[in-house]
């Protein structure tokens, strides 16, 4: 079933809606000219469903949709342990980073670093996080979702991958560029509910076809029975992708660290709960966010098993043509990220194609869009104005934010298209991330809550947790990159405190932050969503262990 008429009407009208409301909602009003708090943190005006939504869509890009069901169609539910366990951390986010954030007032995480440590440090961090966004968080968005529009829009041998890189490009920056985060933060309202509909359309369709009865509840009893093993969330020693998810390690071990690094100091995400209207709305919205979580896997991990199932084809399985031959490569390879354009190019029927691919736009758009706006901001604020031009006017701010977006799409469009070797590119993205993020973790988590831990400890510990994060990747160590993860960030905590008390003639650092138990009660309506989705947590944990 190919793409119609009727097909491109809808995708092509939802580009057109999504840019007009960009450009709308983003506007400036009568004797207001847009000023740097405007298009970095959108007039701190943003609504706990505005937050909780545009949280989950710069999260669900092509990442997670195309790699996590590629994930899923290679290692089975075990994947959802990045959707389910973010749930708990958004949790912890909120109860107990998010209220130093607000009360310290600021924009960006490298100025968070700035207030804590000093300048240097911040610096450093600074131009490290602008790489890691241009270089790998925004290259692989780019690729990941021009390679989905290859395969559902042409035939999957990459004639319309770079066209397919420069569209997402130009209608991400058409209405990011000129609005900033409050053109963002509002269209991932409507992107997000896009988003949810289109993913469980897919999910009930494929769990429709993937037998020859037919029936969604006997499509999903015959993928439980027939590939059962990838139904667990905690894997075993021999299972294939123990390397990746290195069994009760996921659970205890360095699973935190890549959820609490990404949405605690991952600036693209926490920068919108730095635009809340208040400290409440902050911390509903990520309530809100932590429920939307829960329901991730259902539609992006069930379709890459369900494609799986089609792929391997146990008994019962309805028979497809061209299955076996669609997910192998030349080599004789497996290409696991194909499974979800797969199934919406094979199996989404006409009209509703055209509303799941414009679902699926909408994930990559708008996290390309988030991950502009916040090398901008990092860019202009923690670089280009204390660097460059400090007594740069509101107006020139947000033209160089401007600028530093439109460079940086620009770069990745040019770097993206060499990604196309990658087996599994969203296990790619979390090991290489995962070489860094545990010192930045480390140093950002021991500077909120202790004191004690210096400068000089912070800087030398950050510098030094790449070297032990090699040292751990060495093949003659044989450590799963997860538990890497988990041993570069305690030791990266022994040396900063080492260097710290050893260093440090005062009982605390000037620079410590001073915090009281009242900072960090939360109201009724952020408890009880807590204590629901915990026990919803350990249903699930419980059901699929």
């Amino acid at each position: 079933m190919g793409f119609t008429t009727i097909d491109y009407i809808i995708f092509f009208g939802y580009i057109l809606v999504i840019v007009a409301l960009g450009l709308f909602v983003s506007r400036e009003k009568k004797g207001h000219k847009k000023d740097s708090k405007d298009y970095f943190l959108a007039g701190n005006k943003l609504t706990w469903w505005a937050i909780g939504a545009s949280l989950i869509a710069a999260n669900i890009y092509a990442e997670q949709i195309i790699g996590m069901s590629g994930s899923g169609f290679a290692g089975g539910l075990a994947i959802a342990s990045y959707e389910w366990m973010a749930a708990l951390t958004l949790l912890i986010v909120g109860k107990f980073f998010l209220p130093i954030f607000i009360e310290k007032k600021i924009y960006t995480i490298p100025e968070f670093i700035e207030k804590r440590y000093n300048t240097t440090l911040k610096t450093i961090l600074a131009v490290f996080w602008i790489f890691l966004f241009v270089f790998v968080n925004l290259t692989t968005v780019m690729f990941l979702g021009a390679k989905a529009l290859d395969t559902i829009l042409g035939n999957g041998d990459g004639s319309l991958l770079f066209v397919s890189m420069v569209g997402l490009g130009v209608v991400a920056a058409a209405y990011s560029l000129y609005g900033g985060l409050s053109a963002v933060a509002w269209t991932d309202v409507l992107q997000v509910v896009l988003l949810v509909f289109g993913g469980l359309i897919t999910a009930i369709i494929a769990l429709d076809y993937v037998t020859p009865q037919g029936g969604v509840i006997n499509g999903f009893v015959h993928i439980y029975e027939s590939a059962g093993d990838k139904f667990h969330m905690i894997l075993t020693r021999d299972n294939p992708e123990f390397n990746n998810l290195p069994g009760i390690a996921v659970l205890i071990g360095g699973m935190w660290i890549a959820n609490l690094y990404y949405w605690g100091f991952n600036q693209y995400i926490i920068q919108r709960t730095l635009a809340a209207k208040s400290f409440k709305e902050a911390q509903r919205g990520i309530a809100f966010a932590a429920f939307l979580k829960l329901i991730i896997p259902l539609i992006v991990v069930i379709p890459g098993i369900v494609a799986y199932v089609m792929f391997s084809q146990p008994e019962g399985t309805a028979v497809i043509a061209g299955a076996k031959e669609a997910f192998t490569k030349l080599d004789g390879s497996v290409n696991y990220d194909k499974a979800y354009p797969w199934l919406i190019s094979t199996f989404i029927p006409t009209g509703l194609k055209g509303v799941v691919v414009a679902a699926l736009t909408a994930a990559i758009i708008s996290s390309l869009a988030s991950m502009m706006n916040s090398i901008s901001t990092i860019f202009t604020m923690d670089i280009y104005k204390p660097y460059i031009k400090k007594d740069s006017s509101e107006g020139n701010l947000v033209k160089v934010g401007r600028i530093a977006a439109l460079v940086a799409i620009v770069i990745a469009l040019i770097i993206a298209p060499f990604l196309r070797t990658l087996p599994q590119v969203f296990q790619y993205i979390q090991e290489y991330t995962g070489l860094v993020s545990p010192g930045i973790l480390a140093v950002s988590m021991i500077g909120l809550f202790w004191k004690k831990v210096t400068t000089r400890g912070a800087i030398w510990a950050t510098v030094l947790s790449i070297p032990v994060a090699l040292v751990l990747k060495l093949p003659i160590i044989q450590l799963p990159f997860m538990d890497q993860m988990m041993y570069t960030f305690l030791i990266t905590i022994v040396i900063a405190g080492m260097i710290s008390l050893t260093t440090n003639e005062n009982d605390d650092d000037p620079n410590g932050f001073s915090l009281t138990a009242k900072l960090f009660r939360t109201d009724s309506v952020f408890n009880i969503a807590s204590y629901t989705i915990l026990l919803l947590l350990a249903v699930l944990y419980s059901v699929f262990w």
